[in-house]
């Protein structure tokens, strides 16, 4: 593929709908940004400034175009005792070593390991997000007054009528530009974004944290850089997939590592903090029509002009508009399909895909979700693959010789039955093992193997195997020892 067909695939296939979604995308990033610094600890500008610069940059690097990546409250959570306990300097030189480990992981090829996430944990990892999105909108909406129930109701209306009419402009940055206008013409008595937070009025700038530049200083922010590095990344993997569904086409999820890591890397010499792909933004960016790099570009660079060019105007935004936002990108990223697969499904599927949503919902860790529902998913696939394991013998018509024959997969769930179904006080003077439609897959399968020989020859039987394929037998020759 040319330069140029590239370029227009990936940067200027739909300009004005990358333009407009961007700059909604933009509109709400704000308060997120916002919200996440307060959880981390710090001063506003530390979310916005990495709202700006990690969009910005892996808009140029990233392997997922249309995908947005921003400050996460995922990443702020896990930061709050490092700024506690050592001050914001920390927090910069530890979201710089954390993109530095992302993209070590990219040359590793840690990606590959979302091809051990099933379908089901995705769909638990969706809805929990969905609910997550919900829950987050929730303080917004209590003890308050009746006109923000009227306004996110409104914001609700034109989000979903709006398009019946025209899909020229996305809904939601109508919903936000009538919804504003209506607040300060009105001088109506709502949340907004300027209660949240001041925003920065100066653009950030290049600089080196002040921290020691010593192994103490390595002992202090590393835990802290490999835990953001490795949730960063899970998420980004995982959020990633669900823009391939949403658009039905690939990404590099290897160059997405690098570019984690790289914009991670150059964020924390602009004073921001970590980050990673968002699904909630990136559904809204989606569903508005951003399908390319040019969204995600536009995004952070228009962000970066609302709070420094027209930080005045934007913090008068009412927050009903934005919370109205949300609540849509909630409903839309629900698989609400799923619940109805609970009955048609197999019930490991949905338990799996449960297990995902109450623990992400219960712990708000991603991490912690998504691991219970891979080790549940692996429980269960070998489980069923042990299921599929059988054995039948027959003796010769001498009464001499036994002949076991085994079928399926043998490792180490299926050990035990290999091992019980021998009968080892028979009396015989020969048993074959016959393998020819089997497969003994790890060093457990070659230790139940090698106790099974040990133990007919202790009662006087001699012992064949035949039938081994190439990779199982040489899996015998190397850890064998009998």
């Amino acid at each position: 593929m040319s330069f140029f067909s590239s370029f227009h695939r990936e940067w200027w296939f739909s300009p004005r709908a990358d333009m407009l979604a961007g700059i909604l995308v933009a509109l709400a990033l704000i308060p997120e940004a916002i919200g996440f610094s307060i959880i981390a600890g710090v001063d506003p500008s530390v979310g916005l400034y990495a709202s700006f610069s990690i969009a910005v940059i892996i808009s140029l690097v990233g392997g997922r175009p249309g995908m947005i990546s921003a400050a996460t409250a995922a990443v702020a959570v896990l930061v709050v005792p490092l700024v506690r306990d050592h001050g914001v300097d920390y927090l910069f030189a530890a979201t710089m070593l954390m993109g530095l480990l992302q993209v070590a992981a990219g040359f590793l090829r840690l990606d590959l390991l979302m091809q051990y996430v099933s379908r089901s944990v995705v769909t638990g990892f969706v809805n929990a997000l969905a609910i997550l999105i919900f829950i987050a909108q929730l303080p917004q909406l209590t003890h308050v007054t009746w006109v923000t129930y009227a306004m996110v109701a409104a914001g609700l209306a034109i989000i979903y009528l709006v398009p019946r009419l025209t899909k020229a402009i996305p809904s939601p940055l109508i919903a936000i530009v009538v919804l504003t206008m209506v607040a300060i013409y009105g001088n109506l008595n709502v949340h907004t974004v300027g209660d949240m937070g001041d925003l920065p009025s100066a653009l950030p700038s290049f600089f080196i944290p002040n921290v020691p530049f010593t192994l103490e200083t390595l002992r202090i922010v590393f835990p802290f850089s490999l835990a953001m590095a490795a949730v960063g990344l899970l998420e980004s993997m995982m959020t990633a997939q669900i823009v391939d569904d949403l658009t039905d086409t690939p990404s590099d999820k290897r160059r997405e590592c690098k570019g984690q890591g790289i914009a991670n890397f150059l964020t924390g010499f602009l004073g921001g903090m970590g980050g990673c792909a968002m699904i909630g933004q990136s559904v809204i960016n989606v569903k508005s029509g951003g399908y390319t790099r040019l969204s995600t570009f536009v995004a952070g660079t228009f962000l970066l002009f609302l709070i420094v060019a027209l930080g005045p105007l934007v913090s008068r935004i009412p927050m009903p508009a934005l919370v109205a936002v949300m609540i849509m990108v909630s409903i839309g990223t629900f698989s609400w399909g799923s619940i109805k697969n609970l009955r048609s499904h197999p019930w490991q599927s949905s338990v799996v895909m449960l297990v995902t949503v109450v623990v992400v919902v219960w712990t708000h860790d991603l991490a912690q979700g998504v691991l219970a529902g891979v080790v549940l998913s692996g429980l269960f696939f070998a489980s069923k693959v042990r299921q599929l394991f059988t054995v039948r013998s027959e003796l010769s018509p001498d009464g001499k010789t036994r002949t076991y024959f085994y079928s399926g997969q043998v490792f180490f769930a299926s050990a035990e039955r290999f091992a019980e179904s021998i009968d080892f006080k028979e009396v015989v003077d020969k048993v074959v093992i016959d393998v020819s439609h089997a497969h003994v897959w790890d060093i457990s399968a070659v230790g139940i193997l090698d106790k099974t020989i040990i133990k007919l020859r202790r009662e006087g039987a001699a012992v064949e195997i035949v039938g081994l394929n190439e990779a199982s037998a040489a899996m015998v020759r190397r850890f064998a020892t009998t």
